[in-house]
Parts: structure tokens; sequence; C-alpha cells
């Protein structure tokens, strides 16, 4: 059974930086698509972050992220990482990773992480 933990999350002042992680059991990082989608707080919409495809596919991350964030894997730790860097406030949710055949919506993905809490403020 493929399960998904995250870890990284926490307290950062606007213009900081963190770097989550999303530890993969049950399968090689690399043979799902692995997607980070973010939950606002009040909001039911979980919307795509980063994706990374299975294999040497394509990566594709969202408009709002300007080149703030990265996605990377690390096939040794079977783990998938997102840093983000210069953090805003409006980057304060609730931060999940999902695995699946291939990079689509949260709902479209087949497992999911409990995700970790990311809170921008000063």
């Amino acid at each position: 059974q493929v399960q998904l933990v995250e870890y990284g999350g926490g307290l950062v002042q606007p213009g900081g930086s963190l770097r989550l992680s999303c530890a993969i059991s049950g399968a090689t990082v690399d043979y799902y698509a692995i997607g980070w989608f973010r939950q606002a707080p009040g909001k039911k919409e979980h919307e795509g972050v980063y994706c990374i495809s299975s294999g040497n596919g394509p990566t594709y991350d969202r408009d709002s992220i300007q080149g703030r964030f990265t996605i990377s894997r690390d096939k040794a730790k079977n783990t998938v990482y997102l840093q983000m860097n210069n953090l805003k406030p409006n980057d304060t949710a609730v931060y999940s990773c999902a695995a699946g055949g291939w990079c689509t919506t949260y709902t479209g993905m087949d497992y999911w992480g409990k995700g970790t809490l990311v809170t921008v403020s000063a």
C-alpha cells in the first residue's frame, strides 16, 4: 500500500523559506507523479502548487508561484521536496502531497498524505 507523509511545515515570516518533504513508502519515488497541493484556511478547494511527473517527465507549477518554489525528487531517500522561498502571507495553507498516474487535480490523484501546516506571518 502506498503511503505519503509530509514534514517541514511551521511558522515563517514573510520573505522566509521552508522546505517541505513528502516521504513515500510502498512505491519508488519516480513510479508515480507526485503533486503538492494546498488548502487555504476556510477554503474547501485543494489547489495544485507543483507536480513532478513519473520517470523523467516534466514538472508543472502554478502561475502564482512565480518561480518562488521548486520541486525535486531524491531517489535514495524516496522523498519529494518542495522548496519554498520568498513566502507570502497568502501562501498560508495546509500543504499535502499526493501520488497518481499523472499530474492532475487533487481529487484525480490516487494516494494522499495528511498534510502539514505552513503559516506565513510576522
